[in-house]
């Protein structure tokens, strides 16, 4: 290894917790007053995905001064574009129908 390079780093698996293990975390910092850092340190956690998870409990309660969408608003923005995908692939097949039907009728 030359002098100049890093070690890399081991990347950790991605792990699933579960919706009331990310509240009670959120709640060490938001009713607690703990630090990101300090409880991500605490439950072997990253510091990014604590904060992620503080600043959504905040948005929910509508105290999020970052404008981030409400968990409900996400769920309604996925579900409009699907829908919007959805629709648009039933206009093009209404497109090409309607151009082979003038096609039969020329």
């Amino acid at each position: 290894m030359d002098k100049h390079e890093k070690p890399k780093r081991q990347q950790r698996a991605r792990r699933r917790f579960t919706d009331e293990f990310k509240a009670g975390a959120v709640a060490l910092v938001l009713k607690e007053g703990k630090s990101v850092t300090g409880v991500a340190k605490e439950l072997d956690l990253t510091a990014s995905s604590l904060s992620r998870w503080v600043e959504q409990a905040r948005a929910d309660a509508e105290t999020s001064v970052r404008g981030t969408l409400t968990t409900e608003e996400k769920e309604e923005l996925a579900r409009l574009r699907k829908e919007v995908r959805e629709l648009r692939l039933e206009r093009e097949i209404l497109k090409k129908a309607a151009a082979f039907f003038a096609k039969e009728n020329a």
